[in-house]
């Protein structure tokens, strides 16, 4: 009998591997449609789809390894981080998927957003003001027009899987769709800046940086509370606080 562990679990979704097998168990069955058609839309290397039977889609193992974690120690050589930039330019240059994603949220929308999650930061005491405020200003630079692309959405160095230098898949497609290329970038390189300068090599376009270090401070000032209520440490060493500190 194989090992079941817990990838992750919160009250919205669950992820068990066991085996070669991963199942995930969302209670939001519209994020597994996207999954599954993102997937299958995708022009790099995805998991095979094994079966689906709501509210579970089991998916199997990809090979190789991650590049590491938010919080945790980077691997793999500048070589393997410029194939991921390669990668992430192939999705996002795809023919768009039918819907929005993710990434691509409306700049009213998400200015809201972030103006509603900065004052309760302050007011429950989470951040400091000054830290908050800070990074309100760095934010504002995301804020801006962009050209869709195909996005993942949620692009965490712990979603893409290499085998030396060879990407060999990427996972977590729920938040996939039509959206800003740049938030993908800065999703991916999110707490390990010293690798950016690879990932942008194999992009193989210059980049914008003040939009993507706009994205690092807006990605973290959405995601504080919502890690803290479920049970995540962004005060963790290299996690998301740490990112918004290194804009002082």
């Amino acid at each position: 009998m194989d090992e079941v562990k817990v990838v992750v679990a919160h009250s919205e979704r669950a992820t068990l591997r066991v085996g070669d097998v991963f199942l995930k168990v969302d209670a939001d069955q519209a994020r597994i449609d996207v999954e599954v058609e993102a997937m299958s839309l995708a022009p790099v290397p995805t998991p095979e789809v094994l079966w689906r039977k709501p509210p579970v889609l089991a998916i199997a193992a990809l090979p190789g390894t991650t590049l590491g974690r938010l919080g945790g120690p980077s691997t793999g050589s500048p070589a393997a981080w410029a194939a991921a930039g390669a990668a992430i330019r192939k999705l996002h240059d795809a023919p768009l998927p039918p819907r929005p994603g993710r990434a691509g949220r409306s700049i009213v929308a998400l200015a809201a957003e972030l103006d509603d999650e900065c004052e309760l930061l302050v007011t429950n005491g989470l951040l400091p003001a000054d830290l908050v405020t800070r990074n309100r200003q760095v934010a504002e630079a995301a804020l801006r027009p962009w050209t869709p692309a195909f996005t993942h959405g949620d692009l965490q160095i712990a979603h893409l899987f290499v085998d030396g230098d060879e990407v060999t898949g990427i996972i977590d497609w729920s938040e996939a769709g039509q959206g800003d290329a740049l938030y993908d970038l800065a999703t991916f390189t999110l707490g390990h800046e010293e690798h950016l300068d690879h990932v942008i090599a194999g992009y193989g376009t210059d980049i914008d940086l003040e939009v993507i270090h706009a994205w690092w401070s807006l990605r973290s000032l959405l995601a504080v509370r919502w890690l803290t209520e479920h049970g995540f440490d962004p005060f963790a060493p290299g996690c998301e606080v740490d990112v918004l500190r290194s804009r002082m």
